[in-house]
Parts: structure tokens; C-alpha cells; sequence
């Protein structure tokens, strides 16, 4: 289901909003893009109106390398979320990009043995296709294609 592959029919398609468009428009170029500050540089993910480090409203999105490593996850075996029926069990992650200590992603990591995953794992992002959207997900990185 990654690497560009369309995702089956149902999965959730996100909705941009004026925050999170440059995200989204990174994605579909297949770039990680990631807000940071102008001003101290920091990196700030969900997208902000304000730097949470030094309050400053310069905030640009740049692209990242998309590597980092789990910081916490867990394994989906009783899915209630449409779309991910198929996919049961599947992981849940947070993932801490490698630019910034506590730059955390949320994402799946479809296709990863749950067995396989552990804290501290390193992964690579990746991108999945839906519905004319392109999904930011990640995959173990020692599943290198």
C-alpha cells in the first residue's frame, strides 16, 4: 500500500485547511515538509500559527529528510476506524524526526510486522495514494526497497 500505491476504497482522505496546505502539497510531490521558524529555527509539527519555542509567527514549511526512529507505538488488533479493516493487526507510531530531538509524527507503518517493531527502530517515510490525496506514512527503514 505505500510506495505511490493506491490505498483500498474507504481509507480516510485528509482535508487541508490553510495551516496544514504546504504539508499536504509536499506530500503530493512526495517531500516530507515540516513548518520551522525563521526566526530560532525550530522545527514545529502539527503546524502552528506561532513558534512554540520563541512565539515568533515567521513559521515556513521546508523539506526534511523523512528518516527518524519510533519513538512509541502500538499494534491495532480491535480496529473501529473505516478503511483499516483489512489491515488488522497493523502499528500505530510515533516517530521522532531525525532534524529535531521531540519532533514527533503520528503515522502508520503499514505493511511492518508488528513482531518486528520496536522503540528506537529506524524508519523512512513513504508515501501512500488516496483518493487523489498522498498520505506521509512510514516503513521500517531496514524494509529498504
Amino acid at each position: 500500500m505505500t510506495t505511490g500505491q493506491p490505498a483500498p476504497a474507504g481509507k480516510p482522505v485528509p482535508l487541508p485547511d490553510d495551516l496544514t496546505a504546504p504539508y499536504w502539497e509536499g506530500a503530493g510531490r512526495r517531500e516530507l515538509c515540516i513548518q520551522r521558524c525563521c526566526r530560532c529555527r525550530t522545527f514545529a509539527h502539527p503546524p502552528e500559527s506561532l513558534c512554540p519555542a520563541c512565539n515568533s509567527p515567521e513559521l515556513r514549511f521546508e523539506a526534511v529528510s523523512g528518516r527518524g526512529r519510533v519513538y512509541s507505538f502500538t499494534v491495532v488488533r480491535d480496529n473501529v476506524t473505516r478503511g483499516f479493516e483489512a489491515e488488522v493487526p497493523y502499528v500505530v507510531a510515533l516517530v521522532e524526526l531525525a532534524e529535531q530531538k521531540r519532533l514527533i509524527v503520528v503515522t502508520n507503518l503499514p505493511e511492518a510486522d508488528p513482531e518486528r517493531v520496536r522503540v528506537g527502530s529506524p524508519v523512512v517515510v513513504d508515501f501512500e495514494a488516496r483518493d487523489g490525496m498522498t498520505v506521509p506514512q512510514f516503513r521500517l527503514a531496514s524494509d529498504d526497497r
